[in-house]
């Protein structure tokens, strides 16, 4: 398989595990980046599964390395006594430049590290998408509201029109 590839094929090559489609509401995104995920083997089997919540997760500094936490990855049935615990500190793998950069960022005020999607990439390996974000207040959430409804009544309009 050739290396790099166009951005449609790298999208298509996703095979999203978890979506944290609320994140986008309430959070302005400022940046995205890709990091890796320490998993175990069973943590592997459920998120193909397609079972795993990242409803209210965040990424944070712990002993200097970044970690996944409060993400809810239920366990393996099949797995008997060598299940993992669900909510455990997951490590998230990234350069050590984009860590500082991402740990300064956190420390700041008002800016937060929001996993918006869990997926297997091209060669199967797990990755976290993580959003750097500033949490909106509800006025900036009814102006995002507003904007949405008025590009879709304009779509209409200009549909209708012919």
């Amino acid at each position: 398989m050739a290396q790099g590839g166009s951005a449609a094929s790298r999208e298509e090559a996703r095979r999203f595990a978890a979506q944290n489609r609320r994140a986008r509401h309430d959070f302005q995104i400022d940046s995205t980046i890709e990091a890796g995920i320490m998993l175990l083997g069973t943590e592997v089997k459920s998120l193909r599964a397609g079972k795993a919540s990242l409803a209210e997760s965040w990424a944070s500094e712990k002993d200097g390395d970044l970690y996944l936490l409060n993400c809810n990855i239920p366990e393996y049935a099949a797995a008997n006594r060598f299940n993992h615990e669900p909510k455990r500190p997951r490590r998230l793998l990234v350069h050590k430049r984009e860590r500082d950069r991402l740990l300064a960022a956190i420390r700041r005020d008002g800016m937060t590290l929001v996993p918006l999607s869990v997926y297997f990439n091209d060669r199967g390996i797990a990755k976290v998408e993580l959003g750097l974000a500033k949490g909106k207040k509800k006025a900036d959430k009814r102006e995002s509201i507003k904007q949405r409804d008025w590009q879709r009544d304009k779509a209409r309009l200009l549909r209708d029109r012919g």
